[in-house]
């Protein structure tokens, strides 16, 4: 009896220390990717530099339940502002294309297309799975070393992350946010976001699924 007391007591001992490791490694890998990441996100157009090409990355356009998602709305406004004002020339829309009936690029160009974007301008990225893949094929497939990424703003700070660490001189425009209250889920799944983006980047040395043959844009 008192054996299997002392095994219990081990087993609740080991489990809180994993519990405190890993929050304490969400938590850091959080903090720090935000400190890194300050002084290449931008809020004020004014003030971002010009790229020749805005990496937009894809989400769904519609939720599960069938509603509007403002995510992706917002995202594209803020790539058509961008392109509109000069700030740069080529829109590189990458997103999720796994099977036939759901493919995110295609669905970015039309809405950008009735945007006012002209066609030429809107190049197609089919392999952007994951915010690692379109970052690192911009740089590997497309073969462009300096971008501006185009997203809300937790999600531009891992995507310059992972962009700093593969040498990518890469700056990002917070399109608009939805509502804390709409968004709460998407933001807690930010936060262990980060912490893979963290684990992928300095432990596994993580690489797009997919490369395939260059591309080039300009």
């Amino acid at each position: 009896m008192v054996k299997k007391r002392k095994k219990g007591r081990w087993i609740i001992t080991a489990v809180a220390v994993v519990g405190a490791v890993f929050i304490f490694l969400v938590v850091f890998s959080n903090l720090w990717i935000t400190v890194k990441t300050r002084s290449r996100i931008f809020s004020d157009f004014s003030r971002l530099p010009d790229n020749d090409i805005g990496l937009l990355l894809g989400t769904s356009k519609f939720l599960r339940s069938g509603r509007k998602n403002y995510y992706y709305h917002y995202r594209l406004a803020a790539a058509a502002e961008l392109y509109f004002r000069g700030k740069i020339r080529f829109i590189l829309a990458s997103g999720d294309n796994s099977h036939m009936s759901y493919n995110e690029p295609a669905a970015m160009k039309r809405d950008l297309i009735a945007m006012g974007v002209p066609p030429e301008a809107v190049v197609l990225d089919y392999a952007g799975f994951r915010t690692l893949d379109s970052v690192l094929r911009a740089r590997l497939v497309f073969k462009q070393s300096s971008f501006t990424i185009i997203s809300q703003k937790f999600h531009n700070r891992r995507a310059v992350f992972i962009a700093m660490t593969n040498s990518i001189g890469a700056v990002a425009y917070n399109a608009r946010d939805v509502r804390l209250r709409a968004g709460f889920k998407v933001r807690v799944r930010e936060w262990f976001a980060r912490f893979m983006a963290f684990l992928d980047v300095y432990v596994f040395r993580r690489q797009p699924k997919f490369l395939g043959e260059e591309i080039s844009i300009l």
